[in-house]
């Protein structure tokens, strides 16, 4: 069986693209090698023997996580958007993400 490091190499341009950030080719390298690295401890990790090891959210126990269920008053309209760059109709106006399919 070959390793994901082996088989499988990052993309960064393509990833970087996603992120919608620009990286130049000095960060490209830096990052794709980082990158491999994270793979290649991935790989490591997969050859630990898990036989007879229950699978568990946590590594410690947790019990009762979670806060009493109490309503509480929110923000204002005016308090939400105090800091907005843009706004309108007390709504933050956000610059468009989704491209044509």
């Amino acid at each position: 069986m070959m390793a994901m490091s082996e088989t499988a190499h990052i993309d960064i341009e393509y990833v970087a693209r996603l992120a919608r950030i620009e990286l130049s080719e000095d960060e490209k390298l830096r990052f794709s090698s980082q990158l491999d690295r994270v793979l290649g401890y991935c790989d490591k990790l997969g050859e630990v023997n898990l036989d007879g090891v229950e699978p568990m959210a946590h590594a410690t126990p947790l019990y009762n996580v979670w806060d009493e269920d109490v309503a509480v008053e929110g923000f204002s309209p005016e308090q939400a958007t105090a800091n907005a760059p843009a706004k309108r109709e007390n709504q933050i106006v956000v610059p468009k993400v989704v491209e044509d399919a």
